[in-house]
């Protein structure tokens, strides 16, 4: 099963993420994308990692910029992890797209990037456990006034509408509410 969460930033997708998991597997293992590149980040990053040590909840974390279709890959070889009900968790894609949009400090082609984020569907189309994946909606916004901000924004909502055509269920969370999106979506 594959679910998409999405919502604004500080919407409480994270922690829905996390307490679906547990309903829905044993065990998890939260593949995180982010990285630490100040005092700030590294203190949301230890908020997070916190929360999941309290929750009682079993986790493994990997910490992956970059190969995240890899992961998915290796991991859903592993017959223990079917057999376990192990829930994979990745957090965040929107933190994925922007590490491969300036892999390396340097700004990559729209297309180069959008190849990853096909790579990734496809593998997600055969994962034979549950995925969950948190991203953020950002075409709410503003159109940003910078042409790396404009692709950004581009990107993540092709890659959000890909992910999402796959997906089993999606999720919108507002205010920290869940809404089930999929299955109420008007169909042609």
């Amino acid at each position: 099963m594959i679910v998409l969460i999405t919502g604004g930033a500080r919407s409480g997708k994270s922690t829905f993420a996390e307490k679906y998991a547990a309903h829905l597997g044993s065990q998890g293992v939260y593949i995180a994308t982010a990285q630490i590149t100040d005092e700030e980040m590294e203190e949301r990053i230890l908020h997070h990692r916190d929360r999941r040590l309290q929750s009682g909840f079993p986790w493994q974390t990997i910490e992956e910029r970059y190969a995240l279709t890899e992961w998915l890959a290796k991991l859903g070889a592993q017959k223990d992890i079917q057999e376990q009900q192990t829930v994979i968790l990745v957090d965040c894609l929107i933190l994925w797209l922007s590490n491969w949009l300036l892999h390396d400090g340097e700004e990559q082609q729209f297309e180069q990037v959008l190849q990853q984020v096909d790579m990734l569907v496809n593998k997600l189309k055969d994962y034979p456990g549950t995925v969950l994946l948190v991203t953020n909606e950002v075409g709410d916004g503003l159109v940003p006034q910078n042409p790396l901000g404009r692709m950004f924004r581009d990107l993540a909502g092709l890659m959000n509408q890909r992910v999402a055509a796959v997906a089993d269920q999606v999720f919108l969370v507002t205010a920290g509410i869940p809404v089930e999106l999929k299955g109420q979506a008007f169909r042609f």
